[in-house]
């Protein structure tokens, strides 16, 4: 099985998908390191970088990490299938992982390839705005997909938020830390796209209370009940864009957590667990987000209902006092000779005061009762 293994090994990173969909051999003279997404690549040894290897390619990285020991963390940002073959080559990464990494909109997953762990995050950014509208975009999303081997990194990068160089600067800083290797890396990443969450979620929070305020606070004169609906809803979208970044994630966080692996350093794992219980917090988060946006939607939709039941009663409250002199005086326009006090000189006034009477009584009476 262990020749089997080595055999695969060697042949599977000679291979690559063309744009057909076949694997085609992959020419080995190419200079894998021609990559124009190449962020940033460094070897690591003891925990502390090599300061001599500012230029290095992935393919010098990895020499290094083979003569000296130690591990290469590359980074690049939306590589394109050929500037990523050459990597995938080098590293001997599957081609179903490479395939995933390269057109990303990826699930966050956790998947195994031999001696390589795949490990796919969407990183969520707070879209600022100074006032809160039905087209107001409030996250942004993007995506972070991290190949971790025995002595190698790989972390690419999607959209135009959610640079790592921060994160690798800071790492460098703790040699202890980083001295734990490729798992150690996975792990801050990891912490740092948690910890982007909590922040958005704060933010977002913000939003909904606002929202919420609105919604049950006195109406104006330019924004009458059931004018919020358009901005819930937008809200309500983002929020489902958020859950769909968070929630996948914590099936990967429970088993980096909790499931041995060869590949995640024990002392690392513990560190894992705080990951996914900062994780779970904001999973409750999100669902108490939308579950609230739900009853604030209904609370809205009800008050527009009620307003209109008002003025539906206003209406025909003033229909019913309008339809005193309109069936009087269509009595009074019928022509006909002998109606009572057709001729006498005091029925014009008295009519009229009979019509007021009438009139005001209806108002007063539909006043008490709360038509009007």
């Amino acid at each position: 099985m262990s020749m089997i293994r080595d055999l695969r090994a060697a042949v599977r990173p000679s291979l690559r998908k063309n744009t057909s969909g076949a694997y085609e051999k992959y020419d080995a003279t190419r200079d894998p390191s021609a990559s124009s997404a190449v962020v940033d690549c460094a070897v690591y040894r003891g925990g502390s970088r090599l300061t001599e290897q500012s230029c290095l390619t992935p393919r010098e990285a990895m020499l290094r990490v083979r003569e000296g020991g130690g591990f290469a963390w590359i980074g690049l940002h939306e590589p394109t299938e050929e500037e990523f073959a050459g990597i995938a080559a080098e590293f001997g990464l599957h081609p179903l992982a490479v395939e995933d990494a390269v057109h990303a909109h990826q699930r966050p997953k956790l998947e195994r390839y031999d001696d390589t762990l795949f490990t796919v995050f969407k990183t969520i950014h707070y879209v600022e705005h100074a006032e809160l509208t039905a087209t107001s975009e409030v996250v942004e999303t993007g995506e972070v997909m991290c190949f971790t081997g025995r002595d190698f990194v790989i972390t690419v990068r999607h959209g135009g938020k959610g640079s790592l160089r921060a994160l690798r600067h800071r790492l460098e800083e703790d040699v202890d830390l980083l001295a734990k290797g490729p798992s150690a890396v996975l792990h801050s990443i990891s912490d740092h796209v948690v910890d982007g969450y909590i922040a958005v979620a704060s933010a977002v929070q913000d939003d909904i209370d606002e929202v919420e305020i609105d919604v049950f606070s006195a109406p104006t004169k330019g924004s009458p009940r059931g004018s919020d609906a358009g901005r819930i809803y937008q809200l309500k979208r983002e929020v489902l864009e958020f859950k769909r970044a968070v929630s996948p994630l914590l099936r990967p966080m429970q088993l980096l957590s909790e499931r041995p692996m060869r590949l995640i350093d024990p002392d690392i794992q513990k560190y894992f667990r705080d990951v996914a219980d900062h994780l779970a917090r904001v999973h409750e988060q999100v669902i108490g987000f939308d579950e609230l946006l739900n009853s604030i939607l209904q609370a809205n939709l009800a008050q527009a209902t009620v307003a209109q039941n008002e003025d539906m009663r206003k209406i025909t409250s003033w229909a019913a006092i309008v339809a005193v002199p309109t069936a009087v005086c269509g009595i009074y326009g019928m022509n006909f000779d002998h109606m009572p006090e057709l001729h006498w000189r005091y029925g014009y006034p008295m009519v009229l005061g009979a019509i007021g009477l009438l009139c005001l009584t209806i108002h007063r009476t539909l006043k008490r009762n709360g038509w009007l």
